[in-house]
């Protein structure tokens, strides 16, 4: 395991293999990642409360971004 892999581990992908299925989840995964990385910071005292809020809220509009650009949950049939 090389350093990369171990900061930013992947889990497999065990859904319909579409590309914007795929893409989406490698954004999911970043997301979770980032956001814990920030629960870390916040929780040694290297961000304020205020700053984690923050920061995870323009996250999680990254991810609602990215899941409508790429069309996910839009008259799909699962």
């Amino acid at each position: 395991m090389n350093h990369s892999e171990f900061l930013f581990p992947k889990a497999r992908y065990r859904r319909e293999v579409k590309p914007e299925n795929l893409v989406f989840n490698a954004n999911l995964q970043e997301f979770s990642q980032k956001v814990s990385y920030i629960c870390s910071l916040e929780t040694n005292g290297k961000l304020s409360p205020e700053e984690s809020y923050l920061k995870i809220k323009d996250l999680w509009k990254e991810l609602k971004r990215s899941k409508k650009q790429l069309g996910i949950g839009s008259n799909q049939t699962e």
